[in-house]
């Protein structure tokens, strides 16, 4: 091989490297994106439902506050009316994200069904994760009779800007609510068992 041509294949492997380089891990975007909505509150609705258990949210007022934020874990707090039981916490793992879902119940207490969420099984999109339910919640989901959920999808996006949503589905159920990102609302007040 001569000198001209193996300095051409430096130069292209080199270029080739710098491109793929360049381009963001939609993990680095999701996570950059959702961090910047730290400390911010935001309406939301419910957008779609597939069974009359969920439409209690129609008539009360949705909030999500977007509350604590560390290099690794983000807390968002999930308000239904009067009601402060429910908080998602995003983390950070070696190769992904997991959701879990703290419920309480008024007095701070744990919910005996609480802790359950996901992780990601691959890099998902910068917008959009998608979080498969995660042996342990399929376990807690099965001492408490609620096998149907030992199919859950839960997934979360960000649309800078625009929305931020919250989706649950597996066969037979949909659940998504979608919150403003246009215009920020007051704080909540603390959920319950974090005052």
């Amino acid at each position: 091989m001569s000198l001209i041509r193996l300095l051409g294949s430096i130069v292209g492997l080199t270029l080739m490297t710098t491109s793929v380089a360049g381009e963001q891990d939609p993990r680095d975007a999701f996570w950059n994106q959702l961090s910047e909505l730290c400390g911010q509150a935001f309406a939301g609705e419910m957008t779609g439902f597939s069974r009359p258990g969920d439409d209690g949210w129609l008539d009360r007022e949705v909030t999500m506050h977007v509350r604590e934020c560390s290099e690794d874990e983000i807390r968002i707090p999930l308000h239904v009316g009067d009601n402060r039981s429910r908080t998602w916490i995003v983390s950070r793992t070696d190769n992904g994200f997991r959701l879990k879902h703290d419920h309480r119940h008024s007095d701070g207490s744990e919910e005996t069904v609480t802790w359950y969420g996901g992780h990601t099984t691959d890099p998902g999109r910068a917008w959009r994760q998608t979080f498969p339910v995660d042996d342990y919640s399929k376990a807690l989901f099965l001492s408490n009779g609620l096998e149907v959920s030992v199919g859950n999808f839960w997934s979360m996006e960000v649309h800078p800007g625009e929305k931020f949503a919250y989706e649950l589905v597996r066969a037979g159920r949909l659940f998504r609510a979608e919150f403003d990102l246009t215009e920020p609302v007051d704080a909540p007040p603390a959920p319950w068992g974090h005052e």
